[in-house]
């Protein structure tokens, strides 16, 4: 019987998609973070996990989730602590793009994937202010076109919205311009000295200036006429001038004055009398400020001197608090971190006006208390021996209450020449003759970075409303913006061409004025600009005198004799900053003939035509329309007459 073998076996054939590869392991580690609010320390929520590599805007998203009282996406500064070694060393890893690149990487090797990663989150302004980049003006020595200051300026600050600057000069008068229009507005005429100081009260109805003459003088700034006669009693020349706050004293703020005669006088501009002297420095009183707070919470006076002491005075009778002697050297400088909400009042980016004097004492009120409702109001006094104090005079807790520093602050070469605290007082910054500008945490006073760029002495600090920018002026006739996320310089401000003496910031506008006898106000340069942003044109024309009345009647508006064109947009410069308070539709006004662009009907229409054909933007277009109508009447935008032959050029 044969043998039947058994068939072959049948292979099990898989039809299926293939077995998908093995994922390789990731090179990416986990790490636990721990979110900790900087204001309150303490922690946000229970720590987390989540790969290295998360992008610094899923941080900031999640922290938002983490914070649930935020109706609306806040933006946050994160950064991770560093241990203190020494005054000159980082105190602080700001995280920029992620954990894996900024903290595992960092040069100090102190973080591992192991550990419990603490991020502190501070959050930031609501509003940004658009970084400045180009000169819209110049405002220069006195002509018929141009009429400005004809001695160095010596000192400059924008009113607490922003619709006015005041400067004050060598050569004895102080003027007020429109911000608006960046054009002249009022000459204050009076001083018989230099002005060193201008100073405007909060509501923003009073100029005071000080002078050379030891004269204190108080202004209109609606009309540009002197409020009654000088102030006088100084012997020697003003020094610095402060304005009570009006959370404090809305309708009849008083006004404080120091003097190189060594006192500080406290005068009631209503009944135009000096109300109490402060007599206890002996030697220059250098720098006043009127603080918002103290024992009873009616207003202290803060006084820095040449007798290396800061002396701390009750307001409200000028009893003497405190007498701070720890300088080894004339104090020169000294700032509050309330200086930015006291100097604007109830003027914030919300763009809201008081309706009365109760309204702004109100608004002032919330605005103080936002910011001395976790430190109280701090001081720091910069001096000629080259180091800093932080002093904590008035903290909610009474036992921080002491007439002994905080903390001093120390890596400056050379001596300190100002100081400044930024607006919501998380940041401190000085300035000094080493030609550096140093940044402190504005709470605990740790060195968080040295600025380096400038090549000669830093004269003047300030900064942006939302405290994300600060602006240098130096010596060595340049200023320069600063980026706080790298601490290198953001954007170099040229044009001055000698020593820079003042700065100030509103909106997205910078001024400045030195020994070039010239103001220049900076913006932002953008050749199309965006929603959001304020953008301004400006050109100088001289005339001949000879040709000036028989080119007025074509011009389309006086303002065009020195030719600043303000370019609208639909956004308001005070969301930007809180500090200005004007919005502009484009089409709107080219249509609607707005004044303010100094243009009628026909204007309109021209300008119109040239965008069309020649394919430019407004402020292209009304300059060269400009340029023609000077050209038809024979005279270079220079000033000389024209070259017949040259005029198909234009």
């Amino acid at each position: 019987m044969a043998t039947l073998l058994p068939p072959p076996k049948r292979q099990k054939v898989y039809h299926g998609i293939e077995p998908p590869e093995p994922e390789p392991v990731s090179s990416v580690p986990n790490v636990v973070v721990q979110f900790v609010s900087e204001d309150s320390g303490q922690p946000l929520a229970p720590a987390v996990t989540f790969p290295a590599d998360f992008g610094r805007d899923g941080l900031e998203s999640l922290v938002n989730k983490l914070t649930p009282e935020n109706e609306d996406p806040v933006p946050f500064s994160l950064y991770v602590s560093l241990p203190e070694k020494d005054t000159n060393s980082p105190t602080r890893i700001v995280i920029k793009n992620s954990i894996q690149e900024d903290v595992l990487k960092h040069s100090s090797k102190l973080f591992t994937p192991e550990d419990v990663i603490t991020i502190y989150c501070s959050p930031q302004a609501v509003f940004k202010v658009r970084p400045a980049t180009r000169c819209s003006s110049t405002l220069t020595e006195p002509n018929i076109l141009s009429p400005g200051h004809s001695s160095p300026i010596l000192c400059a600050a924008f009113s607490p919205t922003g619709a006015m600057l005041a400067t004050g000069s060598g050569d004895n008068n102080a003027r007020l311009w429109d911000i608006n229009t960046e054009t002249p507005s009022h000459v204050l005429v009076g001083h018989k000295g230099w002005v060193l100081c201008v100073e405007w009260e909060a509501r923003e109805r009073k100029l005071a200036t000080g002078g050379h003459d030891g004269h204190v003088r108080l202004w209109d700034p609606k009309t540009g006429k002197p409020m009654g006669d000088a102030l006088k009693g100084h012997s020697k020349w003003v020094t610095s001038l402060s304005w009570e706050p009006i959370h404090l004293n809305p309708k009849t703020p008083r006004l404080a004055s120091s003097s190189k005669d060594g006192t500080v006088r406290v005068w009631s501009p209503g009944i135009r009398q000096c109300e109490y002297t402060l007599g206890g420095h002996t030697a220059s009183v250098n720098v006043v400020r009127w603080g918002g707070g103290g024992l009873t919470g009616k207003g202290v006076l803060y006084t820095a001197s040449s007798d290396r002491s800061v002396r701390v005075w009750d307001a409200n009778g000028g009893k003497p608090l405190y007498t701070l002697k720890d300088h080894a050297h004339w104090v020169t400088t000294l700032a509050l971190n309330t200086d930015f909400v006291l100097r604007t009042g109830s003027f914030d980016h919300t763009s809201k006006r008081p309706a009365s004097d109760e309204e702004a004492q109100s608004m002032a009120r919330a605005r103080y208390d936002a910011i001395v409702s976790s430190v109280g109001e701090l001081a720091i006094s910069g001096s000629d021996d080259h180091t800093l104090f932080l002093w904590t005079l008035f903290s909610n807790n009474q036992a921080d209450n002491k007439a002994k520093p905080t903390a001093r602050l120390t890596g400056h070469q050379r001596q300190v020449s100002h100081v400044a605290f930024s607006p919501d007082g998380k940041w401190a910054a000085s300035a000094g003759w080493d030609s550096a500008v140093r940044i402190w945490d504005g709470k605990t006073a740790k060195f968080v970075a040295t600025l380096r760029g400038h090549v000669a002495p830093v004269y003047r600090l300030t900064w942006s409303a939302d405290s994300r920018q600060l602006v240098s002026a130096s010596k060595d006739s340049t200023l320069k913006l600063w980026n706080l996320k790298t601490y290198k310089i953001h954007t170099d401000l040229p044009g001055h061409t000698d020593e820079v003496y003042c700065v100030d910031f509103v909106a997205d506008k910078i001024v400045s004025g030195g020994k070039d006898r010239t103001i220049k106000i900076l913006t932002q340069l953008t050749s199309n600009p965006l929603p959001g942003s304020v953008h301004y044109r400006s050109r100088i024309i001289p005339l001949l005198p000879s040709k000036l009345q028989s080119i007025l009647p074509t011009l389309p508006s006086r303002n065009d004799r020195a030719l600043y064109t303000r370019l609208p947009t639909s956004f308001s410069a005070q969301a930007s900053s809180g500090l200005s308070s004007s919005t502009f539709d484009l089409e709107q006004n080219i249509l609607g003939g707005d004044s303010r662009e100094g243009l009628d009907e026909v204007g309109t229409q021209e300008v119109l035509e040239i965008m069309r054909n020649e394919g430019v933007n407004f402020d292209e277009a009304r300059l060269r329309r400009h340029h023609r109508i000077l050209a038809r009447h024979g005279i270079d935008p220079s000033g000389m007459p024209l070259d017949s032959k040259a005029v198909t050029r234009l």
